[in-house]
């Protein structure tokens, strides 16, 4: 705290790097704040972050550890006690002057103030929801009396962040300015309203803004039922309204304390825990041993060349041009180019009318694409992103010819799903500058980027293929060399499940029902409907690769052959285990039950040649403990740095839900042993498909969280 000759006692949050919130900082606040009130020199308070930051937020560490004990008196209850006593009702005037990101408990902090100056470009935002809690501070009951419900609701339910230059039409900021008047345009405000020349409010006596009873009844219910589907297993949503209701009803004050304790409730509930974990796990991923702490700067990539405009090639040059990068996309002949360079233009299109993007910037993106039909002008280039089909002989035949057109630094990537990079590059001579740039379909819109390095792969090479991920809004994920990789490989076992029990289960399309109500719970992507999306001739070469690397546990089951060679390949053609039809919802398709009749004859697996009874729970066990399974192989083996990473992996490649945290932190949720007896069980009753791995035993026997490091497999990255 400094106190200036103008009377203004300004209060500094220093916590780098951005001035996190924490138990000790807020402790800090509370006895300025008392102090400052006590002092006779003080008319008037400005808190402002150190550094151009002014807070981002609450320390979300401190949840963590709340999961770990069990106990949420560690996380500091300031609602009432800072944020509305030494706040909001205090006897002097508190302006915040706001800058950077100003998000969830900093942006309450900011809302009980009673002016808010922000610097431009501020960012805004009340994120909890995304936490799976709700604004603890204040935030549900401050933000609709200062903005109005309707766009409260959609910054609250939808953790929209808006700029501070939005906030000011919106009533959220009082004024903005550039960030070198910040702090003294912000002492002038509140001398000014000690001196009543500006307005002294408190956000939680404002009524003005709100709408009539009538219109919240009607508001609130249009909520309620767009988010009624999600209420089991993500509370915090209709939580959030009805405390929103409590206090826009009963008065700020009620509502406060009504979220103070709904908040309490949430946080301890599993939705938060999942949705926690996930959370930190991504900010942990960034740290790569022996690559991002070993003082390396990440080299400039501008130009590209993609080798294969298929639907993957295609989707790759979609999100780099997106990301302010030049493509060459390299096609065989002059009309697969132009298919090509039109799915590109598709891609974008449909990102404008989904609103994702404006047709300006659609337009300005298209620009940097180029088709070609060789490899003359490949020496422009910093990277190559090969992209053609999963066929070894191919792919080497194509890394010899890039290397031949290339320059020496050029980084040489492949955007291979299972096959062996060190088979991809064996002709290659630049082996320090190969890398797996595995993207996920569709590419210009699932996040995350697997960066796969072989024993050779530079430091230099990964850091930069990292930058280029962050570049164009990917989440890079560090993984190993082998067959599928970390993601691919982990979920493999989910197919190769559901075919055993398509070959075993008394009705298919009960069976499909039980997978599809539970998609929501448990899965999206890894559904029987991915092969019909994806096409059968990419599920047989997958399963081919697989059967080569992993014999003892690859389930031959001939359905997919039958269903090609009864003209039937997903989508592509209309026809596969549903219809597909345009504009219409595809449709199981009954006249599909004969071709899976004939597998189960050839198959010849039914015990006793009768089907078997499992119940729902057990079927969604039994396709998703072989995955944590196949992810305790790939943790001892050391395939992905941290179990975390696997976490990441799984709901931002395949579609896990993010409440259940990843795989497997949802796996240590029932628990090694739980597992372990389970797979042993089936193992015994159907085969050694379901064995349990030596990882997984190890775990159960001496009752260790699968998630917990391994000594003998960390850091062998």
């Amino acid at each position: 705290m400094e106190v200036g000759n103008d009377g203004v006692a300004v209060l500094t949050i220093s916590n780098p790097p951005v001035n996190t919130l924490s138990v000790a900082i807020l402790d800090d606040l509370k006895d300025l704040l008392t102090a400052a009130m006590r002092r006779v020199d003080v008319r008037a308070i400005v808190l402002i972050g150190k550094g151009g930051k002014f807070s981002g937020g609450f320390d979300v560490n401190v949840f963590k550890m709340a999961h770990k004990i069990g106990d949420i008196s560690i996380i500091p209850d300031v609602s009432i006690d800072i944020f509305v006593d030494r706040i909001e009702d205090a006897e002097k005037p508190i302006v915040a002057a706001i800058e950077g990101p100003v998000l969830g408990g900093a942006l309450e902090l900011a809302m009980a103030c009673h002016a808010r100056i922000a610097a431009t470009k501020t960012q805004l935002g009340l994120p909890e929801l995304n936490l799976g809690v709700i604004p603890g501070s204040g935030g549900t009951t401050r933000l609709p009396r200062l903005i109005g419900l309707p766009k409260a609701l959609e910054m609250l339910l939808l953790s929209r962040s808006i700029t501070s230059e939005d906030g000011r039409k919106l009533g959220l900021v009082d004024a903005v300015v550039p960030s070198e008047e910040l702090l003294q345009v912000s002492r002038q405000w509140a001398v000014d309203i000690s001196e009543t020349r500006k307005p002294w409010i408190r956000s939680l006596h404002r009524t003005d803004k709100l709408c009539s009873l009538d219109e919240v009844h009607d508001v609130l219910e249009n909520a309620r039922k767009h988010f009624e589907q999600t209420g089991k297993n993500m509370p915090q949503y209709q939580a959030c309204l009805d405390v929103i209701e409590e206090g826009i009803i009963h008065g700020g004050y009620h509502g406060v304390l009504k979220e103070s304790r709904v908040f309490k409730e949430l946080v301890l509930q599993d939705t938060s825990k999942g949705l926690v974990h996930q959370f930190l796990s991504q900010r942990a991923i960034v740290k790569v041993p022996n690559v991002t702490d070993i003082g390396l700067t990440p080299r400039p990539v501008k130009k590209v060349a993609i080798v294969g405009g298929g639907v993957l090639g295609s989707g790759i040059a979609t999100a780099l041009i997106l990301g302010n990068i030049y493509v060459l996309l390299k096609e065989v002949d002059p009309e697969y180019l132009h298919k090509a360079i039109k799915t590109v233009e598709a891609n974008l299109q449909g990102l404008v009318s989904r609103e994702k993007l404006t047709h300006d910037k659609a337009e300005k993106a298209l620009v940097r694409l180029k088709g070609v039909l060789d490899y003359s002008r490949f020496k422009e280039v910093d990277m190559i992103i090969e992209a053609s089909a999963d066929n070894i002989s191919q792919k080497q035949n194509l890394f010899a010819d890039i290397e031949k057109a290339c320059l020496p630094h050029c980084i040489l990537a492949s955007n291979s799903s299972t096959i062996d990079l060190n088979l991809v590059g064996e002709k290659t001579k630049l082996q320090d500058q190969i890398v797996g740039a595995h993207f996920f379909s569709p590419a210009h819109v699932t996040p995350l980027l697997e960066i796969v390095r072989i024993e050779k792969t530079s430091p230099q090479v990964i850091l930069d293929l990292m930058t280029v991920g962050k570049t164009i809004s990917k989440v890079p994920v560090i993984v190993g060399n082998c067959t599928g990789f970390a993601v691919n490989r982990a979920f493999f076992p989910f197919s190769q499940s559901a075919h055993l029990l398509y070959n075993q289960a008394p009705d298919i399309f009960d069976l499909r029902g039980v997978l599809t109500s539970a998609r929501n719970e448990y899965k999206s992507r890894f559904s029987r409907r991915l092969q019909d999306l994806d096409g059968y001739q990419a599920a047989v070469a997958t399963t081919k690769e697989f059967s080569l690397s992993f014999p003892d546990r690859t389930f031959e089951s001939p359905l997919i052959n039958l269903l090609i060679k009864n003209g039937r390949n997903g989508k592509s053609n209309g026809k596969g285990y549903y219809i597909y039809k345009k504009e219409s919802k595809p449709r199981p398709d009954s006249s599909v039950l004969p071709i899976i009749e004939e597998s189960r004859r050839l198959t010849n697996i039914m015990p006793d040649g009768k089907p078997i009874s499992v119940t729902d729970e057990e079927i969604i066990k039994m396709v998703l403990f072989p995955v944590v399974n196949e992810a305790c192989r790939i943790l001892d083996g050391g395939i992905v740095i941290r179990a975390s990473d696997l976490d990441v992996a799984s709901v931002l490649g395949m579609r896990f839900p993010s409440y259940r945290g990843g795989i497997v932190f949802w796996g240590d949720t029932f628990g090694a042993d739980c597992i372990f007896r389970s797979m042993q069980k089936w193992s015994e009753a159907y085969g050694k498909f379901f064995k349990p791995s030596r990882f997984l035993e190890n775990r159960a026997q001496r009752g260790i969280p699968l998630s917990a490091p391994a000594s003998t497999s960390l850091g062998r990255l």
